[in-house]
């Protein structure tokens, strides 16, 4: 096996290891499971493991020099029209493309697919045109980030409320596993060519930007678009007997998923084939990586979607349909919690944005930082999601106030950090989330006798709130640590120089220009 393959493999394996102990856990104490049930699970969570280890290792090879090399050849040109025009077509290429948007649709009941999907690419499409002339022309992050905010909060007051959690939740589910690794590469690219001192802090800010149009997006066609009611398709657990039986069940269940990300890839392969074509950047030895890197990415896409569709999911919905329905239901909150501090590092665009901070920070922010931030962040968030589920509050007493917050701190933090923070939201709300949480949400409602367009729906929208907070509160720290070691710098420094054999013991007084 490639050693690269191998690492990545062994990354999924400790990610995912923490999820399924809680479920073991839970069948044993809680939710008792039939051993088939717990099989099908297994499986799925194997699928999980593998698949993540292809996709990671594909996106690393392909999806990342690709989104690089667009936006270096985007800063390059000064025509906005040109500029507008590439920004909006791969923001719609890649959301149509991207899995957790179609796992989603499948989901709300009461819009069409097609109609839902689209009006989400639009939105994307536009906000990462608008995030793109922003790194070019250099316009504050913080200041663009508060003047669309307050337009979405503002227009919040005049949609229906079926729609609220469902936008908020459309604004998550498009920074996923396809569109996270090209557009964090798309901002690294296009601040290379700038080169100032500020690049490297305005390279993130494109995920946050891209996951508000969206948002803004589905409340406008909720203002237009009356759903007629229809029924929520619950997720089945499969009842299995024999091993053949398993196998046959994810063999049979795997056709949907090779068709659909086929049909994802199929754009991202004529993108990269028209650029290559038109700007000739890649050498053959690159292009053979990339391609190779794309099949990758095919392999592990349609491993992990079946992994968590056929095992994942159905455990989920499952497991809050018996949690909510017996004498314990409000242990849903500490379980959501528990459940939402480990799911997050099961998320595959998580690992790619975190070892990129690593990398532009030059090990300032690491990788573990960034993970254990990410998970109390998205404990809490799963905690509220509960309570919402539970007690039925709106979701706007929750959103609102909440980004209210993370746009006042966006003043006092560091630049990098507040980009940091706000992609942080859009990739912890990934196919992790809307394959487990979401129907563990769904499972709840249903068997509380909730509305589900109000109540189950919103906890993708909470999950990519809460880091937005947490990464800033980070950045907090870390400008006081910073400010501290400064502070604390002695008038005086000592130097020792070894030359040979002999000790030179030099005192450099501050007036003395750091001359010895």
């Amino acid at each position: 096996m490639n050693q690269k393959l191998r690492e990545k493999i062994m990354e999924s394996l400790s990610a995912v290891l923490p999820i399924t102990g809680i479920v073991l856990v839970l069948s044993i104490l809680l939710v008792p499971l039939k051993l088939s049930t717990m099989f099908m699970f297994l499986t799925g969570a194997i699928m999980l493991v593998v698949g993540m280890g292809f996709f990671q290792l594909g996106a690393e090879m392909s999806m990342t020099p690709l989104g690089e090399g667009i936006g270096v050849q985007i800063s390059k040109t000064r025509r906005i029209a040109l500029i507008i025009g590439i920004g909006f077509a791969m923001g719609m290429i890649i959301t149509i493309s991207e899995p957790d948007l179609q796992v989603l649709a499948g989901q709300v009941p009461s819009i069409p697919n097609m109609t839902l999907i689209l009006t989400v690419a639009v939105g994307v499409g536009l906000f990462l045109a608008v995030a793109i002339l922003r790194i070019i022309f250099q316009i504050n992050l913080s200041t663009i980030l508060i003047v669309f905010y307050i337009a979405l909060i503002v227009l919040s007051f005049f949609v229906p409320k079926e729609f609220m959690a469902v936008a908020f939740d459309s604004g998550g589910v498009t920074t996923g596993p396809m569109t996270v690794p090209f557009i964090m590469a798309m901002g690294v690219g296009l601040a290379l060519v700038r080169g100032d001192k500020n690049a490297s802090s305005d390279s993130f800010g494109l995920v946050a930007l891209s996951s508000v149009g969206p948002v803004l997006a589905v409340m406008i066609l909720g203002c237009f678009f009356r759903p007629a009611q229809a029924a929520y398709s619950a997720y089945e657990v499969a009842d299995v007997i024999t091993t053949r039986d398993l196998l046959w069940e994810f063999l049979t269940s795997m056709p949907p998923y090779i068709k659909e990300v086929l049909v994802s890839l199929v754009p991202v392969i004529a993108v990269f084939a028209i650029f290559q074509f038109l700007s000739r950047r890649y050498q053959r030895r690159q292009v053979k990586r990339i391609s190779i890197g794309l099949g990758y990415t095919y392999i592990g896409l349609v491993l992990f979607l079946c992994g968590v569709n056929v095992g994942f999911a159905p455990i989920g919905s499952f497991l809050g349909s018996e949690i909510a329905s017996a004498g314990w239901r409000w242990l849903l909150i500490p379980i959501g919690m528990l459940i939402g501090y480990y799911i997050v590092k099961a998320e595959p665009a998580i690992q790619v944005l975190n070892h990129q901070v690593e990398s532009v920070t030059n090990g300032a922010v690491s990788a573990s930082a960034m993970n254990r931030c990410m998970s109390i962040g998205v404990s809490v968030s799963v905690g509220l999601a509960m309570l919402r589920v539970l007690t039925g509050l709106p979701i706007y007493l929750i959103i609102i106030p909440g980004y209210l917050i993370a746009l006042v701190m966006s003043r006092f933090v560091p630049k990098m950090f507040v980009g940091i923070a706000f992609d942080s939201g859009g990739v912890a709300s990934g196919p992790m989330t809307s394959t487990f949480l979401l129907p563990l949400s769904i499972g709840a409602c249903e068997a509380l006798g909730g509305n589900l367009m109000t109540d189950a729906f919103g906890v993708v929208a909470l999950v990519a709130l809460t880091p937005l907070i947490a990464i800033q509160i980070m950045g907090i720290q870390y400008q006081l640590v910073l400010r501290k070691g400064s502070d604390a710098e002695p008038a005086a420094r000592r130097e020792i120089v070894f030359v040979d054999d002999d000790i030179f013991d030099f005192e450099e007084e501050e007036e003395d220009d750091g001359q010895s």
